[in-house]
């Protein structure tokens, strides 16, 4: 029954992020942040820094993107193996689908020449491991990292939550965590250490099946558990997204699927039989066309069972279609468009271009949207989300007249995008997602008015206080 005087400032429903990975972002926290270098000499000395102080054990960073380095290649692991003669070292490109590692790393997981894995790949050169692996090819070194104690987990997590209050953001989509994760944010949730709401995908994996499958959806008034995230294919940096036509920049190459397409029908059908929401990753337009073609196979026609697909991003025109024919909702992050530009045309050539990052055209199948971040990825800040949808810009206002206009948002379908369409996409617009009456008292004070600043001011826009159940969590 409080009443807050706004001062005459923009009141917005709270920002719900419908693609992210906060446990991933909590724990990253605690590692050597990458985002931003612009070479592997600065990387290796921002490593060799983390690593003075932090003397023992593993060494992890995260958020490398050798397309914004002067040599636009992955490195290879010598100098990483100069410096680091006894410790193991596993660095994740930004989009954690490639990572490079030193010589005890790839020994401790007894990786060697030669070796083939569906849906990976370990880089040999002239003979020789560089330490670059890519997709299912990281699990191997993964595997042998030691867990995060509970500890370091709750402290991330709570770190990660205040992180969010201040860019405005009081719902967080997890993709892909496992139940054990779950069950220790619920924990903590109820205790009031951690303070977000939370919609939960469990990871594809057997045990995460078990238990929610014998438990039943999960639902609290901060935590939702009905989904399970699927990872269909890799990344486009990192060419591992599967193309119906092989890469402009590699010959031959086409990507991968992560799994056969067998598992992915069994674990569709198997979901829909036990009332789950699938969220499937799908990146290239041949992976995009497998999934929408099962998913398609499993729900027959309109539905409501709001299946996602996580990126959306290269779509064969004629594929378009065939979201809208089942239901299908494609869940996209607009920062993507605008961080990929630079170079997604070198990967995918003129023509394909043209239907990726269409986010005006997966709108327009269903009539609705769910934007994110994808963070760690990309920022966390959802006005960086509003700004590149709205302007097809970066944050520096290139290209002059955005990367194909075309598909570009009005600010009321980006707004929706971040509030009523993402709280839908996780059957909570009955609960959040706009500002009425009977629905949670989550709202963001903003310093300025997102529909009425001009263009070039979107990404500047700054979050005044953040209010969730109609507690302050955070003020200026």
């Amino acid at each position: 029954n409080e009443e807050i005087d706004a001062q005459g400032k923009a009141v917005y429903p709270g920002f719900i992020d419908a693609h992210a990975h906060f446990l991933r972002y909590g724990q990253g926290l605690q590692n050597v942040n990458l985002v931003g270098t612009k070479s592997w000499k600065e990387i290796l000395e921002k490593v060799k820094a983390f690593a003075d102080k932090n003397p023992e054990g593993w060494i992890i960073g995260r958020g490398w993107d050798q397309n914004d380095w002067p040599i636009k290649e992955f490195p290879d692991k010598v100098l990483l193996d100069s410096l680091f003669k006894n410790r193991p070292v596993m660095l994740s490109r930004v989009d954690g689908h490639a990572v490079i590692v030193n010589q005890v790393a790839l020994d401790s997981a007894g990786v060697v020449e030669g070796q083939k894995l569906v849906g990976g790949e370990i880089e040999v050169k002239n003979g020789k491991l560089t330490g670059i692996l890519i997709d299912n090819a990281v699990d191997l070194v993964s595997a042998k990292i030691p867990a995060f104690t509970r500890s370091q987990t709750e402290k991330g997590l709570i770190a990660a939550a205040n992180n969010c209050f201040a860019v405005g953001l009081t719902t967080i989509d997890d993709c892909g965590i496992d139940f054990e994760d779950a069950m220790l944010i619920d924990s903590l949730q109820k205790k009031g250490d951690l303070k977000m709401r939370l919609y939960v995908m469990l990871s594809d994996a057997e045990k995460n099946y078990k238990f929610l499958f014998e438990k039943g959806k999960i639902k609290t008034d901060f935590l939702n558990i009905r989904a399970f995230k699927v990872y269909g294919d890799g990344a486009l940096g990192s060419r591992g997204a599967c193309l119906l036509q092989p890469y402009a920049d590699m010959p031959g190459h086409t990507g991968f699927l992560l799994s056969d397409p067998q598992h992915f029908k069994d674990v569709a059908q198997k979901i829909h039989d036990h009332g789950f929401q699938m969220c499937t990753h799908a990146i290239g337009d041949s992976a995009n066309r497998t999934i929408l073609k099962i998913y398609a196979s499993v729900l027959k026609g309109k539905n409501d069972e709001r299946w996602r697909i996580e990126h959306a991003q290269v779509i064969n025109t004629d594929d378009f279609k065939l979201f809208g024919q089942n239901n299908i909702v494609p869940s996209v992050q607009p920062t993507h468009a605008t961080s990929d530009m630079y170079w997604a045309g070198d990967r995918l050539g003129k023509e394909r271009l043209k239907s990726a990052y269409a986010y005006l055209e997966l709108l327009q199948q269903n009539n609705w949207l769910p934007l994110g971040t994808d963070f760690p990825v990309e920022d966390i800040n959802p006005m960086y989300t509003f700004s590149s949808a709205v302007t097809r810009q970066d944050l520096n206002h290139f290209p002059k007249n955005g990367f194909q206009k075309e598909n570009a948002l009005s600010r009321e379908q980006a707004l929706r995008g971040m509030t009523i369409w993402a709280a839908k996409s996780n059957f909570e617009e009955h609960e959040k997602g706009s500002l009425e009456t009977g629905k949670f008292a989550d709202f963001v004070i903003l310093e300025e008015d997102l529909m009425t600043v001009p263009n070039e001011s979107l990404g500047k826009i700054k979050v005044s206080a953040t209010y969730i159940a109609g507690k302050n969590v955070y003020k200026k």
